[in-house]
């Protein structure tokens, strides 16, 4: 599915619409609609640990959340060789409205989750990979 990116994929700023693909109920992927080759793998993190924050209200509004929305939550990750060396990125989960075809990245302070890490190993958590 497509999505409108409506609050900035942090350091790719000039991205305005990217791919959504699910490979699997852990793993997925999103890549720029705009010609070039970005995409990253993503990760749902409550397959992989306990895992909540509080939706900033600009987000909310940026992605017209509310709270009949259908919205999926999903963590960047770096793959690494082996698979369980991979990198997950926590402080800034990407929000997808599936109901509105908006998405966006938020960063999370890391003093209100100390948490989640920029880099978790993915061998740390208990999900076979």
């Amino acid at each position: 599915m497509t999505y409108e990116v409506k609050t900035e994929i942090l350091g790719f700023e000039n991205i305005k619409s990217m791919e959504f693909g699910e490979i699997d109920e852990l793993f997925a992927t999103i890549k720029s609609n705009q010609g070039d080759s970005i995409s990253f793998t993503l990760v749902n993190p409550y397959l992989l640990r306990e895992y909540s924050f509080d939706l900033p209200n600009s987000a909310k509004v940026m992605l017209e959340i509310d709270e009949t929305s259908n919205v999926l939550v999903y963590n960047i990750m770096v793959v690494q060789n082996p698979l369980n060396e991979s990198r997950v990125n926590f402080l800034a989960p990407i929000i997808f409205n599936k109901d509105k075809g908006l998405m966006g990245q938020i960063a999370l302070r890391a003093v209100f989750y100390p948490h989640f890490g920029l880099a978790e190993q993915l061998k740390n958590f208990t999900v076979a990979a």
